[in-house]
């Protein structure tokens, strides 16, 4: 979790900007769409059923969302560029064409012994190879950058709605196939994107790469004449229908051969992304692994998630296998086959050298045209895994969009407050995304300046309160309220350290250049890091350089700069100590002496600099606020009788205005 979370302006009081025609801006443009409907499987499927109907489903919504490329609110240069492709793509065939006449031409006068003819073709092959290096580079760049823009389109699409309202923390909150999200991001969305376009273009010049050099075949090689049992049998276009027959036979054999491929390929990447997944883990909880002596356990789970690797790949090996035996053998008989047919013809004298080697190549052509499955259905399978995989983040991320704009489960609604209060919660109700309660039917008021603590046994959902009020738990009912126009900083039990300097580190999440040298220097110090000066533009891992108290020393750091008017403060002295802690919280006191806290805490210590205390109680149903007591004497004391009409869960006499009168624990 972020250390702040803003409502209802950023730390520095900006509001965000965009950056032009940047893919971000594209992204944002994308993302007003609504999400698409929920699809719910037919009761009436068998359970294999239902997955295969599953799986179709998960193609479809990656295409709902990457075809948005090409729409309204896509690239502007999307159908610019895939024009190109196309049109490059003719002219490649084309140039093959040419090359197919220049073999004619050529063998034709060596046959004939025509030096002039050899000498003048010889001269005419070198700008045929230079147009056809030129166009097939050209080809290239433009469909490498069709991918690249597609790719950066379309993350940023994902990522935006990754990152809005919190969603990228509900994710753990929710079921659903939506683990390693940034596996997902980086690796899946790169495939997904990557192989449509070879794909499409593949099949396109395959297309015209068939029926141009098909036409070649039935020219060339006319009708073949054979005697069977004293009759003679002629068959028109033989070249062609072999051709077809010849792909026939190895496409189908592909597609036996390889049926498996799909689910193979998807079981090994996500396999893949699982064992990515737990050294990320062991890597980011390094430090509480070693102080535990927990290596030895940690290898026998990493053996066991690497041997699930090492299984999937032994069964992609095998796939693997199959499909080269089909392709290879289909590479060495193809540039034979047409030669055979050919020969008797050329022995009789009714095609030349040149014509044979025209049809081979044509024949060559024609049968890599048609066997373009044999030769891609391996990636096939794999782009299939990956769209399969970016597409169950994008359901997750629907079902928690469709969830923000209905009210079947219930949302915690956040508005502004009446009057001076700086934070009120009315009838704020805590679920899971079940609808299971946390917290139930709790009505608190802050006013500016008070310094609020909240307590309560472990499980009584001080945190979960915590997160509701921040605006990341979406699920409940009632409402959270802030005073127009203030700002909250958040300030949880593990402060997140980003990479980069330590200046960067204090800074965050504002920008590091927001503060001067000197300023952040003095923040540091009066947070008792003074010794951490002379590094501030240092780049270091401090994440793992910092101790967890130096780290919450270093959140406090932050306060100083940022000066929010609302600070909530989760657990966030848990790893300093007693004298410590107490320095800070002083400090804070000290420093920014109109801010308003709420601090949830099991230290009775912190009671001493709090002006108010409410307590959580774990109960059936949902925990409950079963005290509100003043710490210490307000000047201005609320209407009692109304908080007891209004909140009847608190018992008589748990509204007194002083710490002498409060009802026992």
């Amino acid at each position: 979790m972020a250390d702040a979370k803003l409502k209802p302006k950023s730390v520095d009081g900006t509001e965000p900007h965009g950056a032009g025609n940047s893919p971000q801006e594209t992204a944002s443009t994308v993302e007003v769409m609504p999400p698409p409907d929920a699809i719910e499987p037919d009761p009436e499927l068998t359970p294999e059923e239902a997955e295969q109907a599953r799986k179709r489903y998960l193609l479809k919504r990656f295409w709902i969302s990457a075809r948005r490329y090409w729409g309204r609110g896509g690239d502007k240069f999307a159908w610019p560029f895939s024009i190109g492709l196309l049109a490059m793509i003719g002219m490649n065939v084309g140039f093959q064409y040419g090359i197919n006449l220049w073999n004619r031409g050529i063998f034709d006068a060596i046959e004939r012994h025509d030096a002039g003819t050899v000498y003048f073709l010889s001269a005419v092959f070198v700008p045929l190879v230079l147009g056809t290096v030129a166009i097939v580079t050209l080809q290239v760049a433009v469909r490498m950058m069709i991918q690249r823009r597609w790719r950066s389109w379309l993350t940023t699409a994902v990522i935006a709605r990754w990152l809005a309202n919190g969603r990228y923390y509900q994710l753990n909150l929710i079921g659903g196939d939506h683990k390693n999200p940034e596996a997902r991001i980086s690796e899946d969305l790169r495939i997904a994107t990557e192989a449509p376009v070879d794909f499409i273009a593949g099949v396109i010049s395959a297309f015209l790469a068939a029926s141009t050099f098909i036409v070649v075949l039935w020219t060339i090689g006319g009708a073949l004449t054979l005697p069977i049992a004293g009759f003679t049998v002629t068959i028109p276009g033989f070249l062609v229908i072999t051709a077809v027959l010849y792909a026939a036979i190895t496409s189908s054999s592909m597609a036996v051969i390889g049926r498996y491929f799909v689910h193979v390929s998807e079981a090994k990447n996500q396999a893949e992304a699982e064992f990515r997944y737990t050294l990320t883990h062991v890597r980011e909880n390094g430090e509480s692994i070693a102080l535990l002596g927990g290596e030895e356990e940690e290898r026998n789970d990493l053996d066991k998630t690497f041997a699930n690797v090492l299984k999937q790949w032994a069964l992609l090996a095998r796939q693997h296998m199959r499909t080269t035996l089909v392709s290879h053998g289909s590479m060495l008989i193809a540039p034979v086959v047409p030669v055979l047919l050919c020969a008797p013809k050329f022995l009789e004298g009714s095609m030349t050298l040149g014509q044979v080697m025209q049809a081979a190549s044509a024949f060559a052509i024609v049968q890599g045209a048609f066997g373009w499955l044999v030769d891609n259905y391996p990636r096939l399978a794999d782009w299939n895994a990956c769209a399969r995989r970016i597409a169950s983040l994008m359901m997750s991320l629907d079902g928690l969009e469709r969830a923000e704009q209905s009210d079947s489960l219930g949302r915690i609604k956040h508005g502004e407050t009446e009057g001076e209060s700086m934070l009120s919660l009315n009838d704020l109700s805590v679920s899971l995304d079940d609808g299971t309660a946390v917290v139930t039917e709790t009505r608190v008021e802050i006013e500016p300046g008070e310094r609020v603590l909240v307590a309560g046994e472990s499980g009584s959902g001080k945190s979960t309160l915590v997160r509701a009020i921040s605006g990341l738990w979406p699920w409940g009912s009632g409402s959270v309220n802030f005073h127009a126009d203030r700002r909250l900083f958040m300030l949880p039990q593990r402060p997140y350290i980003p990479s980069g300097t330590l200046r960067r580190a204090v800074a965050y999440p504002g920008a590091a250049d927001s503060w001067t040298p000197d300023e952040i220097k003095a923040a540091l110090t009066k947070v008792g890091l003074d010794y951490l000066n002379d590094k501030i533009e240092e780049d270091a891992p401090w994440d793992q350089t910092l101790s967890g108290g130096e780290k919450q020393r270093l959140a406090f750091a932050r306060l100083l700069l940022h000066q929010p008017d609302i600070i909530v403060l989760d657990e966030a002295t848990a790893a300093l100590d007693e004298k410590s802690q107490d320095k800070m919280m002083q400090m804070v006191i000290d420093e920014l002496p109109e801010v308003t806290i709420v601090s949830v805490a099991h230290r009775a210590e912190l009671e001493a600099f709090h002006s108010r205390k409410i307590t959580l109680e774990r109960r059936k149903g949902g925990a409950k606020l079963v005290s509100d007591i003043d710490l210490i004497k307000r000047k201005r004391k609320r209407n009692l009788l109304s908080r007891v009409l209004n909140n009847p869960s608190l018992p008589k006499g748990s509204t007194t205005s002083n710490k002498d009168s409060a009802v026992p624990e």
